[in-house]
């Protein structure tokens, strides 16, 4: 018999409505495996009462044949949402003790629907980083190891806690934050399924800001199905976010086998640096491969402006950073440090509270922002920004969907990188660029290193085209056919 944590959230929601399982029995596997698997430091928070007692209710509204897409389906929630009467940190020390009195619109979505909380997700402090090994609660472990080596490896990041619970099968679903590649990036690394919809596509009320203009919540699965499934309750126009769209929610589980014939999939030469890694250049290949054996054609495209997308992320983001954290002084929520002064105190508190990492990007922020620089970074790289979505305007002209690699190498170990900002901030090169333009991508494990450490494809597709991104990423995952971790 199939163990109850390997059910993909589509098999747990025919069983739960045939009446094979219960949400109840679902729950308690998963909270079991969570105990297990404590070593991973995948969960800041868990929860099992509220676990329990969603379960229940799930079981007597199915009873009574009143159920939600997402019923008796047990989730983890990464620590970036605020929830209601539970502990949110977003890994950083300065939220000690922050319990939200209200919840963030895509976590009530889900619960609306049914869905059961685990725990709350470790991350990359404020979401910045890309291996989750900033969080004051400790670095999260990638549930994979090369084949013969003990080494711990990082989960990428900054939505590092989601991947790895997933991947290890603590939970059927994540969510995930999605800045410059935070849910693409640790999918790829863990052999999962991650999708960024189109900025906009689902609301940002409620969740811990890192950069406004970029900052993007998706559905992190084993499956494309699954996030299919996940997404379509994520999404939908909020009123309380000024940025949330009112563009149709198209049915994305409805579109999943139509398949890409006649399709045609942009090819990017600036994704193939010199010396790309030879494994993620084959397995790009190859992915090609399969999508032309499905009846797509490739086409040839350039995007001019992606090799500035890096530097102009890395002053946008920050940029929005500085403000965006300086609402973190000690004076109505989280740590408070004492001090002689009210100055006193908020030096003291932001010192105390804040990580390495944090502080950087906050000092670079604010940098560029100031008197004097602001035309000569921050303005430019807006006006970069614009050139960089552009360009992927022009290449949907020609092409329905782009496939690239999704990160530039396999996952390292846990240390390494460590002390150079810079090797870690290459680790969003390829993901990067469609934060900037606000489009969708998903990542999709196609793959394994010679070491058996998985591998990523990236699709992107136009803005609000979410149906065609998950039509080709079906036809991916179909052929690729990835072993899953824990898989016969």
């Amino acid at each position: 018999m199939t163990s109850l944590t390997a059910l993909t959230i589509a098999d747990a929601r025919d069983q739960l409505a045939a009446g094979k399982v219960s949400a109840v029995e679902l729950a308690d596997a998963h909270l079991a495996a969570m105990e297990k698997a404590a070593d991973l430091n995948a969960f800041i928070t868990t929860t099992p009462d509220v676990a329990r007692d969603r379960a229940k209710a799930s079981d007597t509204r199915r009873k009574k044949g009143d159920v939600g897409a997402l019923d008796g389906i047990p989730l983890g929630i990464k620590d970036l949402f605020c929830t209601e009467g539970v502990l949110t940190t977003a890994a950083s020390h300065i939220l000690d003790g922050f319990k939200p009195p209200y919840e963030s619109t895509v976590t009530a979505k889900l619960r609306d629907a049914g869905a059961v909380m685990l725990g709350k997700l470790n991350l990359d402090e404020f979401a910045m980083g890309s291996a989750t090994i900033t969080s004051y609660y400790g670095p999260t472990k990638n549930p994979w190891k090369a084949k013969g080596s003990s080494v711990d490896l990082v989960p990428g990041g900054s939505s590092g806690g989601s991947a790895a619970a997933v991947a290890a099968s603590l939970c059927m679903g994540a969510t995930g934050t999605d800045t410059g590649g935070s849910i693409r990036q640790p999918a790829a690394f863990t052999g999962i399924v991650g999708v960024k919809p189109t900025y906009g596509r689902c609301s940002r009320w409620g969740i811990v800001a890192f950069a406004s203009s970029l900052d993007q919540a998706g559905p992190m699965t084993r499956t494309v199905r699954d996030s299919a499934i996940m997404l379509q309750v994520m999404c939908g126009h909020d009123p309380k976010d000024s940025t949330s769209s009112a563009h149709v929610v198209p049915d994305f589980e409805a579109v999943l086998k139509q398949g890409v014939k006649g399709l045609k999939i942009g090819i990017p030469k600036e994704y193939r640096p010199d010396g790309l890694n030879a494994e993620v250049s084959a397995l790009w290949d190859r992915g090609m491969g399969w999508l032309k054996e499905a009846g797509a054609v490739a086409v040839d495209i350039s995007l001019p402006h992606t090799k500035y997308a890096l530097p102009t992320y890395y002053i946008v983001a920050p940029a929005e950073a500085s403000s965006n954290l300086a609402r973190y002084d000690g004076v109505r929520f989280g740590l408070r440090e004492p001090g002689k002064s009210l100055d006193e105190m908020y030096a003291k508190t932001r010192a105390a509270g804040f990580g390495a990492e944090v502080k950087r990007r906050i000092l670079i922020g604010t940098y560029v922002l100031s008197a004097g620089y602001y035309d000569a970074y921050y303005l430019k790289a807006q006006k970069v920004r614009a050139l960089i979505a552009r360009d992927f305007d022009q290449a949907f002209e020609k092409v329905d969907a782009i496939l690239t690699p999704t990160a530039p190498s396999a996952p390292f170990g846990i240390g390494e990188r460590m002390d150079d900002p810079v090797a870690m901030y290459l680790n969003d090169v390829f993901t990067v660029p469609a934060s900037l333009a606000g489009i969708p991508g998903a990542s999709v494990p196609a793959g394994l290193t010679a070491t058996g450490l998985p591998l990523g494809l990236q699709v992107l597709t136009k803005r609000w085209d979410e149906e065609t991104l998950f039509r080709v990423s079906q036809v991916i995952e179909d052929a690729a056919a990835f072993p899953r971790l824990g898989a016969s």
